[in-house]
């Protein structure tokens, strides 16, 4: 399943901010409209949409089974009707990164840069989902798609600052911060 985040003009998550963190940005739209379907979403019309990233929710990768059980034991699902708050995080990885071994990425990313450690106090209060898109031919590695409720925008501005102070981060040769907003309607 893949899934398609098209900025444009028009979509149920309005952007709020975007900044390019490292590297080159994304050109700037209003809007944010998410597809998921079995092939990549293209725009509905190209002046529609300033920009299409597509990825692949994949198995969990560079986790051990006791990691992996407190992340599935503590995390919150998307969708949750108090988060209405979210971030797009698209982020590139240099060669250096993926010259490296799998072992030795692994250490990087948890025995070192602590990710998974380090992320685990920001859950259940923000939901997360990774997307791979490396192998898609696509222009980044990784989406990171996170979801809050308001309350908690500055505890995720938080956790983004521990991810971004470690070694894994040093890394990344392209990432762009998309900040979104969406007005949910409770039924009454």
């Amino acid at each position: 399943m893949f899934t398609t985040f098209r900025g444009g003009q028009s979509g149920a998550w309005q952007v709020v901010s975007q900044a390019a963190v490292k590297g080159a940005g994304l050109l700037r739209t209003p809007a944010l409209s998410i597809v998921h379907s079995s092939s990549i979403a293209l725009p509905i019309l190209p002046s529609q949409a300033s920009w299409r990233l597509a990825g692949v929710a994949s198995h969990v990768r560079y986790t051990e089974r006791a990691e992996k059980t407190q992340l599935v034991a503590v995390q919150a699902g998307l969708g949750r009707p108090e988060a209405t708050r979210a971030a797009l995080i698209p982020i590139k990885k240099n060669a250096a990164w993926w010259d490296l071994t799998q072992e030795e990425r692994r250490g990087i990313f948890e025995d070192k840069s602590q990710h998974i450690a380090a992320s685990l106090k920001y859950l259940p209060a923000i939901a997360r989902q990774l997307y791979h898109c490396r192998d898609l031919g696509e222009p980044f590695d990784f989406l990171t798609w996170f979801e809050y409720d308001p309350a908690n925008a500055a505890l995720f501005d938080e956790l983004v600052a521990t991810l971004r102070a470690t070694e894994e981060w040093t890394y990344v040769e392209r990432e762009v911060d998309v900040r979104l907003e969406q007005e949910r309607l409770d039924a009454e």
